[in-house]
């Protein structure tokens, strides 16, 4: 029996990929899964990608292909990341999540599992309110909510600046963007993407047995 899992992301310069690339190394670790990655349409004109050099940036991750929202339907977990735009998700997810409206009435994602990662300017710039927040749009689903729970030591890292919350992997990007994920930060995502694969694959079984 396969699980299969999405990885969603929203990146404008970069962050949210290389973020999106550990959570699914993560989840390649468990036996039996297939894992995507998708990204969500920009919505930002072409000129004002340009002038802030995002353009150039997003051409590393050109090759992911664009998510429809019909296709949340085929997974069993779907992971999101979305960059945080003053405490919230991006623009971009949000017209994506709005979009999904069909599945709602379907109920095309209920029983799923769900979890988020994000990414802030700073230390303190929304990296836990972006994922709370993100979660209400996910149990109006009725999905599964699935965090990055301590038993992942590297949330405790103390001796270093670094993302990472119980709620969800997270990077702080510096104000100008000029700073990557550390590896503190891609560990935390990779745990967090191997911790949603293997719920979503218990889950499975446990249906399948049924």
């Amino acid at each position: 029996m396969t699980t299969n899992i999405q990885v969603v992301f929203y990146s404008m310069y970069g962050h949210l990929y290389k973020m999106a690339e550990a959570i699914a190394a993560g989840a390649r670790e468990v036996a039996n899964t297939d894992v995507r990655l998708y990204q969500v349409q920009e919505l930002m004109p072409d000129d004002v990608l340009e002038k802030s050099g995002a353009k150039a940036a997003r051409a590393a991750f050109a090759h992911i292909p664009f998510i429809k929202p019909e296709q949340l339907a085929e997974a069993d977990a779907v992971i999101f990341g979305t960059p945080t735009r003053f405490g919230n998700m991006c623009a971009q997810m949000r017209n994506f999540l709005d979009q999904t409206g069909s599945l709602w009435m379907s109920g095309g994602l209920v029983g799923k599992v769900g979890s988020v990662f994000t990414s802030t300017a700073s230390q303190h710039g929304g990296q836990e309110t972006t994922i709370t927040s993100f979660h209400s749009t996910l149990l109006h689903q009725g999905m599964i909510i699935v965090g990055a729970p301590y038993s992942e030591p590297r949330l405790l890292v103390m001796d270093e600046i670094t993302g990472g919350t119980p709620y969800g992997a997270s990077t702080i990007a510096g104000g100008d963007g000029s700073r990557q994920p550390s590896d503190n930060e891609l560990a935390i995502a990779r745990f967090q993407g191997r911790h949603v694969a293997e719920i979503a694959s218990a889950l499975m079984r446990g249906r399948g047995a049924g």
